[in-house]
Parts: structure tokens; sequence; C-alpha cells
């Protein structure tokens, strides 16, 4: 008697084992889950790829600096000389007195002159 209960009770266990993960399998295998999960998967893989970038930028930028310090040292630079402030010139000026016209001029827009 003692042997059916004991393999009954170990059934019965496996049972709900088995039921408890296939429904929790189920529940991640559901349209939501599976879209937040691979959301969830591509925000850590960019955040990974940033880090990175930020880490490579950032080691490009100290070699940048320690290799100019030896060029300066190889060059016998030892202060880079001041830049002169920034020529600024107008490229178009505003003439709104008469826009369309260009006064002064030796050329005619009469076009029967060309005929």
């Amino acid at each position: 008697m003692f042997r059916r209960t004991f393999w009954f009770t170990t059934g019965v266990a496996a049972g709900v084992w088995a039921t408890t993960k296939v429904n929790r399998k189920l529940k991640q295998l559901t349209p939501e889950n599976l879209a937040a999960s691979a959301a969830n998967k591509a925000l850590e893989t960019g955040q990974r790829l940033k880090d990175r970038a930020v880490g490579f930028a950032l080691d490009v930028r100290d070699n940048m600096a320690q290799r100019e310090a030896e060029l300066e040292d190889a060059l016998g630079i030892q202060n880079s000389p001041e830049l002169p402030e920034p020529r600024r010139f107008t490229a178009i000026e505003n003439n709104r007195s008469n826009p369309k016209y260009i006064e002064n001029t030796t050329y005619s827009y009469n076009r029967n002159e060309d005929h």
C-alpha cells in the first residue's frame, strides 16, 4: 500500500511540476512578452554599442593628444601660436532701395534691340 501511495504522489508532483513549467513557457511565448523581451534585448545591445563607441572615441582622443605632444616635442614646438581673429565679410550686401534693377550699367533690358 505504501508503494502505491508513494508512486501516486510522485506522479501527481511530476504532473504539477510539468504543468507549471508548460504554463510558464506558454506565457513567455505570447506575442506581447516576445515583443517586450526583443525590445529589452535591443535596448541592452544599443547601450553596449553606445558604451563601446564612447570608449573608442575617448581612446582616440587620448591617443591623439599624446601623439600631438610627441610631435610637438620632436619638432621643438613648445607653445602653439595664437591664431588671428576670423575675418568676417558680408557675402551679399543687402541693398533694399531697388532690388530688381542694377544701377549704372550699360546693359539694356530691351529685347527688341537684338533683332
